[in-house]
Order: structure tokens, then sequence, then C-alpha cells
């Protein structure tokens, strides 16, 4: 998978897709609405099993009370964590299908904190409306792209997109 200006190459495709309001940054913060360029990898598969079907025999589900922590306080920052949690977070089980499948990241796997958390590829708002950092697709394409890269799958984010 590499981003380009048009979108994302992968298994030669282009995917149409929105990436973070900050741009691309070699510099991701937590907080700064930014996709982090680099060399990233497919680490997992969320779904929801209420309302898809597996997508991949490698996915796991999404129960009711998961949530990913984006508190750099918290020690388990950059982790899927449960309800109740009494840090700051981000609800996995949405009732928008934003998150109805979730490609994770390896973005910041070793935690630290501040430095940026919830990078994954998941489903858009629409087109050309910009994610919080994450890489999104049309629903179609999501499912798509998902029952083709297993964790260990390469990401390429360049510093400077290309066409």
């Amino acid at each position: 998978m590499v981003l380009t200006l048009r979108g994302l190459r992968f298994r030669g495709r282009l995917y149409p897709c929105t990436i973070g309001r900050g741009g691309v940054s070699a510099q991701k913060r937590e907080g700064d609405g930014a996709t982090p360029a680099g060399r990233h990898r497919i680490t997992g598969l969320l779904y929801r099993a209420d309302r898809i079907p597996c997508p991949a025999r490698w996915a796991r589900p999404i129960a009711e009370g998961d949530l990913w922590s984006d508190d750099p306080a918290d020690p388990s920052y950059n982790r899927r964590v449960s309800a109740p949690h009494g840090f700051s977070h981000e609800c996995l089980h949405r009732a928008d299908p934003l998150y109805d499948v979730i490609l994770l990241t390896d973005w910041n796997l070793a935690a630290v904190p501040g430095r940026g958390s919830a990078i994954f590829l998941h489903e858009w708002r629409g087109p050309g409306r910009p994610t919080e950092g994450c890489i999104a697709f049309s629903r179609r394409d999501t499912r798509a792209i998902a029952r083709h890269a297993p964790p260990g799958t390469q990401l390429i984010v360049p510093a400077t997109l290309v066409r």
C-alpha cells in the first residue's frame, strides 16, 4: 500500500481516500489531526459482527464496550481497552458506520505518550472530508482492502505525497 495524492495504491488499484485534516506529518503529535508519514504495517482487523459478516479470517469482532485509549497519561495509551475506562478514549463500537471495519496500524506501537494514537484505515464520512489522522475510504473500498491486507501488510505514507 502506498499513499499518493490521488489515493491509496494497493494490489494494482487506486482507492480514493481522505487523510487527516492536518495533512501528512513526519512529526506526528496527539491531537494534531495529521496522518503520520513513514513505513507502517497493518497489525490487525476489527469489525462490527452485529452489522456485517466477518471480512477476513484474521478479523476480530468489536464488542459494545471496546474503546481505544488516546490519553497520553494512560498506562494503556494507544491500546484497545474496555469500558469503563477512566482516561480519554475513542469508542470503537460507534453508532455511525465509520468503524464497522478498522484496519489497525503499528503507528506508535511502543506507545510513546503524545506521539499519536488510533491511526487506523476505516470508512470515510464522505469524499474530501478529512479524518483526525487516519486514512479513510468508501464503505466498498474499505471492505475490499480489508479482505486483502493481512497483518504485516506494509503501508507507506510519504512525507511528500507523490502522484
